[in-house]
């Protein structure tokens, strides 16, 4: 891997006249301060951003080299409990995977600065079939380090001012990571008002594990308006990716009440160390989407039949949140907002009286 490290300071980068003769970790810093928005290609308000990305380009005619300086990044997503992130950035120019580089880790920041200068020996002319990958991690000292998102530039010869020093912000996409699929039944006994979901299976799963594996486990939630009633879990399946359960989850819920709930369904990593992982969840319900209301209205099309679907698990992002508050955020935003009279009335039905705070 080869690293870049060098030392900028205020002296330097006031000294900085012109990009002739530039070294390594001198840019100019005036250039930061004018035209702060060059080349975005109106990026800003893209859905799916999670940051953004300050980085320089310029292209030595003389040595054929791309020189890449990542300034900073600001606005990052919190992966830990503690509201912050530990971000690096690692770099390619694809379609070559060998030459990597990788800037140093920022302890407890969403807005790191690395002022960092790394070099890809490139031909000019191969420049229109290059891509530059950056992607951005949050460092984990107990598991695999989590990929926040990634941007991507090529097209280098339509930049403003390439093959000159190349001002660009980018906002930083959202990875769309494969986090594997969840088989499990659905069951419904109208007469004893039973509700059963077997979990049976999971496959593909994110590792989360340096050792590139998982300690899986299913969380299921009853929900009703946004509030957990009850909640149980399977065992846990020691270090797979595909783990198998073959595990039934009953609820107690009356014909009157079935069509005001849904479960919450959750594949977490069991962290001996730190703290458990949520690696995806799925829904499913009257005010579920696409194929978990669909599985919702199968079981209750053919009651005392159990039905079988496979889910594919979504991710969400805990933002800072502590696993207590991460799960209520969770709930809230996925369900209606309660109301507490209803809830009351649900809560006494399956689960004897309940409190709400004033």
């Amino acid at each position: 891997m080869n690293q870049s490290n060098p030392d900028f300071t205020v002296t330097q980068f006031q000294r900085q006249d012109s990009l002739t003769g530039m070294s390594l970790g001198q840019l100019k810093p005036e250039l930061y301060k004018q035209r702060s928005l060059d080349v975005e290609d109106n990026q800003s308000s893209q859905v799916g951003s999670c940051g953004r990305l300050h980085f320089i380009l310029k292209y030595d005619c003389d040595l054929e080299q791309l020189i890449v300086k990542i300034h900073r990044a600001q606005d990052l997503p919190a992966k830990d409990f503690s509201g912050t992130s530990d971000p690096y950035v690692k770099i390619y120019l694809l379609p070559d995977r060998k030459t990597k580089h990788q800037t140093k880790v920022h302890r407890k920041t969403l807005n790191p600065v690395f002022d960092e200068v790394f070099l890809f020996p490139v031909a000019y002319a191969d420049l229109p079939t290059r891509k530059l990958h950056f992607s951005v991690y949050d460092f984990d000292r107990f598991s695999r380090h989590d990929i926040i998102g990634q941007v991507v530039v090529d097209n280098f010869l339509d930049l403003v001012d390439f093959p000159r020093e190349t001002k660009l912000c980018r906002d930083i996409q959202y990875d769309n990571v494969d986090l594997g699929d969840l088989m499990f039944s659905l069951c419904y006994l109208p007469t004893a008002g039973r509700l059963t979901i077997t979990m049976i299976k999971a496959r593909n799963l994110k590792a989360m594990d340096i050792t590139g594996a998982s300690d899986p486990y299913v969380k299921v939630s009853l929900m009703c308006d946004g509030r957990r009633l009850k909640k149980r879990k399977t065992s846990t399946k020691r270090n797979t990716l595909n783990p198998v359960y073959n595990e039934a989850i009953v609820f107690d819920v009356p014909p009157e009440n079935i069509d005001q709930i849904s479960l919450l369904i959750a594949v977490m990593d069991y962290d001996r160390v730190g703290h458990n992982e949520v690696i995806g969840v799925c829904r499913v319900g009257n005010d579920a989407e696409g194929l978990g209301r669909e599985h919702w209205n199968e079981m209750l099309t053919y009651p005392r039949k159990p039905i079988a679907h496979w889910h594919p698990l979504i991710e969400v992002r805990m933002h800072g949140l502590s696993l207590s508050k991460f799960w209520s955020h969770l709930t809230s935003v996925l369900s209606p907002k309660p109301s507490l009279n209803h809830l009351d009335v649900l809560w006494q039905t399956l689960n004897g009286p309940v409190h709400v705070p004033s």
